[in-house]
This record gives structure tokens, sequence and C-alpha cells, in this order.
């Protein structure tokens, strides 16, 4: 409390000085305001609603320079701190104030649990990559135990207030609480998709080449994921995790092992990975929206292995990295319906531009590596080994699946389900083109 009333004496004069001597009433206002609400000590201040689906949740990431202990500057420019575990941005949610770290799942699902069709050597599928959970900045160093990597986010960054959040949907024109003819993409976003439903979901799991499609704009971007959801058209909750790339929240055209969460599609809730509080981290082996290495080339295909699933007991969300890394976990506090399940599971590209579906040109921004399946297969997007899990039970492949694409002549897909032990799902397209206008 001592340091507190200090900390509050020392803002007050600072305040004080700037407001004579360089900035607007207006400025002063807002700095003050801003201080009011973050200097709290460790506790909730009593006027924030006990919904916390009511909290805008626009902080972006901030920990102490004290809670730094190493600090690594990557080959390609990244700045990762090793932030104590205790100390992780995470906590400035307010749903999170008093929560509990868990360090690892209650459930650990191994590779021999999940329930697949036999394979034979003679009908194993030719469509192989060497499975990869390597990322750049491991080559200048790593963090010690107790601490979790964390991608510094640039000083240009910080006061934009829906950096690291994906842009809402502009038919927002009412609110709807079904997912009735949601399995096609949001205004804006262009995707090329495997979807699931009827179940109740606690979880996915998918192989996916890793590639590095060009991206035309800054404000643009290109992803492959793997997405469970619930709720509304507009107002739903979900999760992911894949591999992106997207200047907009990176400032680079880097390929980046990412997450994101929101509990009110997107409208004031979520972030790509660590950029607001909310996902908490327990690895300090991986850090999300840092670069992967390496990239897949023709002839020569690397992938990533990534599996989100529900703990049965604490109904917290965790990102699983190759198998054998659990990165952390999305709280079940962050959600209303998520917290319980998850009513669709995803699988695909996804395109975001200003520039997709009705606006002519079309956006050259690429989905996959921006080659049309089936390309000779090996060289697109491709995805393998889809599983989901039902009510907590063993992995399975998706009883029935269905096609989603918004722009055939733009990012296609061909998913080869007959005569194959495992599914294969090819996808992607270059975007603008003689056929795509």
């Amino acid at each position: 409390m001592i340091f507190c009333f200090i900390f509050e004496i020392f803002g007050v004069l600072m305040l004080n000085y700037l407001y004579y001597h360089t900035m607007s009433w207006k400025a002063f206002l807002s700095i003050g305001i801003c201080l009011c609400c973050s200097i709290s000590c460790g506790r909730v201040d009593e006027h924030l609603s006990s919904n916390p689906l009511n909290v805008s949740t626009t902080t972006k990431t901030t920990y102490s320079t004290n809670h730094k202990l190493k600090t690594i500057l990557s080959e390609d420019g990244d700045i990762i701190d090793c932030v104590d575990i205790y100390k992780q941005p995470a906590f400035n949610h307010p749903a999170l104030s008093n929560h509990i770290i868990q360090m690892t799942p209650t459930k650990v699902l191994r590779m021999n649990e999940t329930m697949m069709k036999e394979k034979v050597d003679d009908t194993k599928t030719k469509h192989t990559a060497k499975t990869i959970t390597s990322q750049l900045w491991q080559r200048s160093g790593s963090c010690p135990k107790g601490t979790i990597p964390i991608r510094r986010i640039q000083n240009k960054f910080t006061d934009d207030d829906a950096y690291g959040r994906k842009k809402p949907s502009s038919e927002l024109k009412m609110k709807v609480t079904t997912l009735d003819n949601t399995t096609n993409s949001l205004t804006n976003h262009s995707v090329s998709e495997v979807f699931t439903e009827g179940y109740s979901y606690s979880g996915a799991k998918v192989d996916m080449k890793v590639w590095t499609p060009f991206v035309e704009k800054e404000d643009e971007y290109s992803t492959s994921r793997v997405v469970v959801l619930n709720g509304g058209a507009y107002d739903f909750e979900l999760v992911e995790t894949g591999w992106a790339v997207n200047p907009s929240v990176y400032n680079d055209h880097e390929t980046r092992l990412y997450g994101y969460w929101t509990a009110d599609g997107s409208r004031t809730t979520g972030c790509f990975d660590l950029t607001c509080p909310g996902f908490v981290q327990v690895s300090h082996e991986i850090a999300l929206g840092a670069a992967i290495y390496p990239i897949s080339n023709p002839g020569l295909p690397y992938q990533i292995t990534v599996h989100i699933h529900k703990d049965p007991e604490t109904h917290n969300w965790w990102v699983n990295y190759g198998e054998t890394i659990d990165i952390g976990y999305w709280p079940g506090e962050l959600f209303v319906l998520l917290k319980y399940q998850g009513i669709m599971v995803k699988w695909g590209g996804e395109v975001y531009s200003t520039r997709v579906k009705t606006v002519h040109p079309h956006t050259a921004t690429a989905m996959g590596n921006g080659q049309t399946p089936p390309a000779m297969f090996d060289n697109c997007g491709t995805m393998t080994r889809m599983r989901v899990e039902r009510n907590s039970g063993p992995l399975m492949m998706p009883g029935w699946t269905e096609v989603a694409v918004d722009e055939w002549s733009c990012y296609d897909i061909m998913y080869i389900v007959d005569y194959v032990s495992d599914p294969i799902f090819f996808y992607g397209g270059p975007g603008r083109s003689v056929f795509c206008p």
C-alpha cells in the first residue's frame, strides 16, 4: 500500500509537469484516466463489471522491466523477453486477477490414443513432410525455466486499441444467436476450409504444411489454422491456432506461429498471441507470434502439428505444439458458451482483405503458398490427420465433414476422402489472376 501511495504521488507530479509544459488538457485528462484505471496494485476496481465479457480487453501486453529475466535478439530482428511466468500479462485481464496457473493439462492425450482407420504399408499416403517445432529466435538463445518467452511489441502499435484483434464483420445489423449460414466467412474474409458440426467438441488437431504466402498490403493477412467455435453468427466465441503472415500485427512478412481468441466476434474482445491479456503461457520453449523455422520449399516440405483441447476439469482451452509441447491455454473464464463446449470445428485457410468477394480488382494476397490445388499436390496448402475430440474423449476422425469455399476462382480446394486411409485436404490460390480479376 505504501508503494501504491508513493507511485500515485509520483504520477500526479509527472502529470502536472506534462500538463503545464507540453500537453493539452485533453491529453492530460486521458493520461489521468489511464493511471486511475491501471494503478490498482493487484486488485480489480469495484466499478469494473462483474461479467468479464463486458470489459474490453484492449490493454496491450505490458510487463515491468523488473520481470524480464533475460532478453534475446533474434536474427530476424524480433526481441524476445523472458518474463517471470507469474508476472505475465494475462493477469492484467479483470477476469483473471485471482487466476491460479495450471502448469499441465489434467488429461494428457498421447499419440497412441488416437482413434483412426488401420494403416497398412501399401496404403500409406505419399504426402509426407517433416514435422518441426523449431522457431527462428531459438537459434539466438533460450529462456530459462520459470519464465515464458514473449515477443516484444513495437512502440508504434502500443497506442492502437484495436491492435492484435481481427476486424469484426461490418454486417452487424442484428444479433444472431445460431450458427446458421456461418460455414462461409464474414465480410472481408475469404476462406477455403473443411468443417464439421453436430456434436459437442472439446478439441481439434491437424498437421499442416508451413509456407510463406505473398501478402500484398500491410493491412491484409493470410492464415492456415484449426478453429473451435460456439455462439452466434456475428457474436461467436472461438479459439484457433496455426500459422500466419500478418504484417499488421507482426510488422513483416514472415510465417509465424499464432493463437487467437475472441468472446464476441472480435468486436471488443480477443487478440493474436499475447498482444492483449487472456492467454496464459506455461512453456519456456515456444513464443507465440515468433517466426517458424524452417519453411517449406517445393520438394522439401515441412509441417507443424497443432492441437487445441479443453481440459475436462478446469475448462481451460490448451494449445499443444508438435504433440510434445503444451504452450499454454485460454482460461475458461474468458468465455460463456465455449467454456463448456464447441459446436463446430474448422480446418483451412483464410485471407483477410477489403478487396475480396465483391471488390475489383481482387487482392493478390495468396492462400496456402499461392498455388491452386492440385498443383502437384505437395506444392500447395496441405492438411492431414484432421482429428476431433468429443466430450473430452479420445481423438478421432470427424464422422461428417463438408467444405466451404467463398471464392472458388481465387482460392480453391481439393478434399480427398475416398480410397485413402486418411483424408487429405489441399487448398489455396494466388488471389488476383486471370480467373480472379
